[in-house]
């Protein structure tokens, strides 16, 4: 549309899709308000994030890594899903074969009613034993660290740990398979608020783009992909989605009445 940052064509190749596949990173959370883990403050801004992000220091330290994660948790929980969240829940309501693939952990687009969401990296919301893989809800929101006080299962005895993919561990096979299915047969791809230089997630978009998808990035600057895709959309993601997703749903009902 005239005077809109993306383009009639992905409008157009939008309205027609039966088949649409999503990738999210940290820059649509960052619109509401949630730094990455590598800007918190306070205490947590003694350590960097390779230090508390990984088995060892989890094994050697477990209040501190607790404590940590009890922090961005907290923030987490107190964000709120933004325009650009709800304007793809919008647009899975409509679309035939929609997938959310996320890179994030907040869990805020499940909790802007997103439904076929892949989390890449797990869902800071989740946490379990390591003994017996026990779901576990970690009680209280304290953030400062007690180097007393370990929360451990109440079954049997184990250490708790946020379900989330720590430095050194591999990406959940089952979501990565789920991912580059739903990119094989996207018709059209969107890639919305990440750099593109983590991988393999930085494949998926490139993934549908093989497959023949349309394939457009929004961001508030080119990633390291963007040559590489159909078009870039230079902007907010919570301003251009829900002009982008209002554009190609009136495009789609245009079609469909002039089809019956």
């Amino acid at each position: 549309m005239q005077g809109e940052p993306f383009s009639d064509e992905l409008t157009k190749r939008l309205a027609r899709a039966r088949s649409v596949v999503v990738l999210t990173g940290a820059g649509i959370s960052a619109e509401s308000g949630i730094a990455t883990f590598r800007d918190a403050g306070g205490i947590w801004s003694k350590f960097r994030p390779e230090e508390l992000a990984n088995v060892e220091a989890f094994l050697a330290n477990p209040d501190l890594v607790q404590g940590w994660y009890r922090e961005r948790k907290r923030i987490a929980s107190e964000a709120q899903p933004n325009p650009g969240h709800e304007a793809l829940v919008t647009l899975e309501a409509e679309i035939e074969d929609f997938t959310l693939i996320t890179q994030n952990v907040d869990n805020l687009h499940r909790r802007a009613g997103s439904r076929n969401v892949v989390e890449l990296h797990g869902n800071i919301a989740r946490s379990y034993c390591i003994d017996c893989n026990a779901s576990y809800e970690e009680q209280g929101e304290q953030s400062e660290p007690d180097l007393n006080a370990a929360a451990r299962c109440e079954d049997c005895g184990g250490l708790i740990r946020p379900d989330v993919v720590w430095f050194g561990e591999l990406l959940p096979a089952d979501a990565i398979e789920q991912a580059f299915q739903a990119a094989r047969r996207a018709s059209v791809c969107l890639s919305i608020g990440t750099s593109a230089v983590v991988y393999p997630a930085a494949d998926v978009p490139l993934a549908a783009r093989t497959n023949g998808a349309y394939v457009a990035e929004i961001n508030v600057e080119p990633s390291a992909i963007a040559a590489m895709l159909n078009e870039t959309v230079l902007g907010r993601s919570g301003k251009v989605l829900p002009c982008l997703v209002d554009a190609a749903l009136q495009a789609r009902q245009s079609m469909n009445q002039q089809a019956s």
